[in-house]
């Protein structure tokens, strides 16, 4: 069976050739890893210039945080809208233009800064975040922000159309908001809503229709370093220094970002028409090549993974109906079956470990690996997990049929992006099934369509390739409470809610983070145990940044506020 593996490493590498030789560069390789920063200079940051920064595939153009939902349309965001508070290299909450108060992790008394503005000239006020918090859980709010305020006393209750008023929101005046959440919770703060809404911008407009406002999607109104002047939709956005920003006055003069083939990458940096990008692993030697241009690894929080669509959506709640992938030893043996160390080395060039955990191994909470069940590379053990759970090739061929001798094919979705890598790693992982006797047939959606199929739990969605990037706060519940959108599986078990609901209670771990991280560690064999996803590998962020760009700074957290860079000049 080893032949047919080395075919997709062959057909990989031929991808892979086509698509570095179109990037490739004639200087020598051999840059040394960057971490932490761009490079620096002792020269006094310099005004004007204009950035131009890529994406490597279209946004969805949701350029609001509270309808957005995917790490391109997140990067647009950074550049010219802000969060209310600030998280450090440790993903510990800061104040940044609001500050807080509370005694007893239930009421919080928030405090802004006088004097901040909006793009439009507004003042800003929390009465602008009162707006979001009403927005989110308004009953005709299309989003999935729900679970960041559904917590605030009152806030179900509005969502369900028994009140008109949120009674945990109280707004002081401009300057000044209170807070009260249904329980004390470690993590109330961390799991709180903390981006406004301009209220004038969005004016007059009904909550069911500001998805597909010009607001939303053509004139962003943000407190960002930057602000938008003009988004040809799919393309480019362009934006120009906010002199007024809170931050202080911004150096660089105009940003642009502008979607490219990622295959024209290298090329555009080597010639000095692109300052800045997220790449993908594949392409490092390459990058690390250029002059002109610094390779830059950060310390990550992301993982992919392999998900069941083991139920549907309801609509308020997950509910584990979809018989198919029911069987945990068909789970297990698929995993088995997976060379995790072979797939990870193949397709993420030195920047990728194997995962045995839905938790990144740069939080916190994160299990050692070794208290959690092993699934290593063991095609036997998988064959043998398959025939004891009835999966046996009946007819002669080659192929298993399922316990009641029908045809059993997985269906497993990839997402399409210019990126060639992506395809030829997902008919990498279904020849891993099939060398166990797993038919497999491979979709491979648009980005764009591929996570709204998964909010909707399409039946099209069996099995599917999946990745995540976890923020500040660790608690896993968003992504896989039983009331949970996110969670993709529509996996439901009562043991993991009730870990996960100790881990936040006051009661149980007050605040101490090794108690609470001890509960996490059991939830986390918990999960190792259902398997409701296959975790597969994490990662180190990447990014390419031009010699002549100043003042970058990169860490867990990501990226220091773009006011802060500059241009050589």
């Amino acid at each position: 069976m080893k032949r047919i593996r080395m075919n997709w490493l062959i057909v990989f590498l031929l991808v892979l050739s086509a698509f570095l030789t179109a990037c490739s560069s004639n200087d020598k390789a051999g840059t040394n890893k960057k971490e932490g920063s761009s490079a620096e200079t002792s020269n006094k940051p310099q005004d004007g210039g204009t950035l131009v920064y890529a994406l490597d595939s279209q946004p969805k153009g949701l350029f609001n945080w509270i309808f957005y939902e995917d790490a391109v349309d997140n990067q647009v965001l950074n550049f010219f809208d802000e969060n209310l508070i600030d998280y450090d290299e440790h993903l510990k909450a800061q104040p940044h233009i609001a500050s807080w108060t509370t005694e007893d992790n239930k009421v919080f008394k928030f405090t802004i800064k006088k004097g901040v503005k909006w793009h439009n000239g507004d003042e800003l006020s929390v009465k602008d975040w009162e707006f979001a918090l009403y927005t989110i859980a308004n009953k005709d709010y299309e989003g999935s922000r729900f679970e960041n305020v559904r917590n605030i006393v009152g806030a179900q209750d509005y969502h369900d159309g028994k009140t008109d008023k949120i009674e945990g929101i109280k707004v002081i005046d401009d300057y000044n908001i209170e807070i009260t959440f249904d329980k004390a919770r470690v993590n109330n703060l961390d799991n709180l809503w903390t981006y406004p809404m301009n209220r004038t911008a969005f004016k007059g407009i009904e909550v069911k229709d500001m998805l597909n406002s010009e607001v939303v999607r053509t004139k962003p109104v943000g407190l960002g370093p930057f602000k938008v002047t003009k988004v040809v939709p799919g393309e480019s956005i362009e934006m120009e220094r906010f002199d007024d920003y809170f931050g202080g006055k911004p150096h660089i003069e105009k940003v642009v970002i502008k979607v490219i083939d990622p295959s024209l990458s290298v090329g555009e940096l080597k010639n000095g028409t692109l300052d800045m990008t997220s790449f993908h692993p594949s392409i490092i030697d390459q990058v690390k090549a250029l002059d002109n241009v610094e390779a830059i690894t950060y310390p990550g929080v992301s993982y992919y993974y392999v998900g069941f669509r083991l139920g549907t959506w309801d609509g308020e709640k997950n509910v584990m109906n979809e018989p198919k992938y029911q069987d945990k030893k068909l789970r297990e043996a698929m995993y088995y079956a997976i060379n995790r160390e072979e797939w990870v080395k193949a397709f993420f060039f030195g920047v990728g470990k194997p995962v045995n955990r839905p938790i990144p191994s740069n939080h916190w909470i994160a299990a050692d690996q070794k208290e959690l069940k092993q699934y290593k590379y063991d095609p036997k053990k998988a064959k043998k997990l398959l025939d004891e759970a009835g999966y046996k090739d009946i007819n002669g061929d080659g192929y298993r049929e399922d316990p009641n001798g029908k045809e059993f094919v997985i269906n497993f979705s990839h997402y399409a992006t210019q990126n060639p890598t992506f395809e030829a790693r997902a008919k990498a992982l279904t020849q891993y099934w099939e060398e166990v006797g797993l038919k497999t047939k491979l979709t491979m959606t648009d980005v764009n369509l591929y996570y709204d199929l998964l909010d909707k739990a399409d039946k099209s969605m069996e099995v599917f390739f999946g990745g995540w990037s976890t923020g500040a706060d660790p608690d896993p519940t968003p992504l896989w409470g039983s009331k949970s959108l996110w969670n993709y599986p529509r996996w439901v078990n009562e043991e993991s809610d009730k870990l996960l609901d100790q881990a936040l209670d006051i009661s149980v771990v007050g605040t101490d983070n090794e108690k609470r991280k001890n509960i996490y560690v059991e939830w986390q064999k918990l999960f190792m145990e259902e398997l409701p996803i296959l975790p597969i590998a994490e990662l180190e962020e990447t990014m390419a940044v031009s010699k002549r760009v100043q003042g970058v700074k990169f860490d867990v957290s990501g990226y220091n506020r773009p006011h802060e860079w500059w241009i050589k000049q």
